[in-house]
């Protein structure tokens, strides 16, 4: 919850702390933490929506490939660096612009 002494009770109720100082550091963190999750998203905690809308967004795949294209159309430097990985032989790509004469 976003209330201080109502952590502080349930954080009694559900464990066992070995000091009173140690309880209320647990029930200060975590009020600031519902607060901070209130605003908005918090890095490295993610809540169920949060992570089945991560899901959805990776999970999607597109009815056509990108790669899938009759002809891609590269610059030069593209090209050149291809050519450095092996690549120098795709049957689809097409050079535009400059550097087409290395």
């Amino acid at each position: 919850t976003l209330d201080f002494h109502t952590n502080k009770r349930i954080i009694d109720e559900i464990a066992i702390t070995p000091s009173k100082r140690m309880r209320n550091k647990i029930a200060g963190f975590t009020t600031h933490l519902m607060r901070r999750i209130e605003k908005g998203p918090v890095r490295n905690i993610s809540l169920k929506l949060q992570e089945e809308e991560r899901e959805r967004r990776l999970d999607f795949v597109p009815e056509v490939s990108a790669l899938e294209k009759e002809a891609i159309e590269i610059d030069g430097d593209t090209r050149d660096m291809l050519e450095s990985l092996g690549y120098a032989s795709l049957s689809s790509v097409n050079v535009v612009g400059g550097n087409v004469n290395r």
